[in-house]
């Protein structure tokens, strides 16, 4: 009888031991469970700081200042570091359907989540993303598929799809300017139908846009009306992809 006993106890212990175990995991898997969806609003212009520490390549070191950046920049929170985790966060996928794009920080932290494998793909628009200092080229470069348009009017879209599962969308074009002198601003969100409405409008653009279907002497085309008026005279306007050279802003 004692020796029973002794065994019950003993199972009784290391039952225990297992529940306790596991008890960090129950309690993070109904936490998961109640987590409410991601809702977060930034406003710009960004507050000019540092976002190195969040630009750097896995086993890359920093020497210098204590906080490991040798420049001279605030290092806290911001919208456009606030902007940069939520890009960063992508581990499969990451959608961007960007009206301009020539921000140098968006665009290291888009090439530093190509290297860590995750599938990146980009929808832009062609008169933009020949401008100087236009993102784009460098992102082709680094073997990350891009599409634009070749159609009348601008692509006008600003928006990002992060896992399919993360929505990024606003007025902000992904330029300097914009980020640093531009009242702006940029919803995230995690919402399962607005996700799937953007992500369908993305595919739709991605296949339209296939280069297979592209047309190599486009005319051009008009993305305003064709005749403006400026001291009782007549100017035409027109746009020709790959030809611009506006300011982006």
């Amino acid at each position: 009888m004692g020796r029973l006993r002794w065994q019950v106890a003993a199972a009784a212990a290391m039952g225990l031991a297992l529940a306790l175990e596991a008890l960090p995991g129950v309690l993070r898997w109904l936490r998961s469970r109640r987590r409410r969806p991601r809702r977060e609003v930034l406003f710009f212009p960004s507050q000019v700081t540092c976002t190195e520490a969040l630009l750097r390549a896995p086993g890359a070191a920093l020497a210098g200042l204590p906080e490991g950046c040798p420049c001279g920049l605030p290092h806290g929170e911001s919208a456009l570091s606030r902007l940069l985790r939520a890009l960063l966060a992508a581990r499969a996928s990451l959608e961007l359907c960007l009206f301009a794009f020539s921000s140098p920080q968006l665009g290291r932290a888009v090439q530093l989540l190509h290297q860590r494998g995750v599938r990146v793909r980009v929808v832009t628009d062609c008169d933009y993303m020949a401008l100087n200092g236009s993102q784009i080229g460098l992102l082709r470069k680094a073997g990350i598929q891009v599409r634009h348009d070749q159609d009348l009017g601008y692509m006008h879209h600003k928006f990002a799809i992060v896992d399919k599962r993360v929505l990024i969308t606003g007025s902000l074009n992904w330029t300097t300017q914009a980020i640093q002198n531009n009242r702006e601003n940029v919803l995230i969100m995690e919402d399962d139908e607005y996700v799937r409405l953007f992500l369908e409008e993305f595919e739709r653009i991605w296949e339209e846009f296939n280069p297979t279907k592209y047309t190599f002497f486009p005319q051009k085309k008009s993305c305003a009306p064709p005749v403006s008026r400026a001291g009782g005279k007549s100017l035409p306007w027109h746009r020709t992809c790959g030809t611009s050279s506006q300011n982006q802003t």
